[in-house]
């Protein structure tokens, strides 16, 4: 079976870090794009970061210098490592899994991501 599990949500403090972790199954993570996506309400669906599986790495320029996203090919796992965290964080963070494997892209369809997770909620408030 194909599956994308996130975890690590939690209530964080403006300025707070949190790191979330993407656990696969059916595929290994290390030949596909992976992607993290947010979506906050009344908002659309937000591409924050991608890894290709060649370990190049793309960020919305949001999160750009706050986020970082890496891979533990031994855990088959995808993290995205959150600092500096702000309000405008707060979402419901998704997983997702590519078709291709160079270029990653923030766009869902260009990306072509066809496995998602159910995702995680972050909250930052004070």
């Amino acid at each position: 079976q194909l599956q994308l599990v996130e975890s690590g949500g939690a209530l964080v403090q403006p300025g707070g870090s949190l790191r979330l972790s993407c656990a696969a199954s059916g595929f290994s993570v290390d030949y596909k794009n992976m992607g993290w996506f947010r979506q906050a309400p009344g908002k659309e669906r937000e591409g924050v970061s991608c890894i290709s599986s060649g370990g190049s790495t793309n960020y919305a320029d949001s999160v750009k210098d706050r986020f970082t996203i890496s891979r533990d090919n031994a855990k088959n796992t995808v993290y995205l490592q959150m600092n500096s965290l702000k309000a405008d964080d707060t979402a419901v963070y998704y997983c997702a899994a590519s078709v291709l494997d160079t270029s990653c892209s923030l766009r869902v369809a260009a990306g072509a991501y066809a496995l998602w997770g159910q995702g995680t909620q972050v909250t930052v408030s004070s």
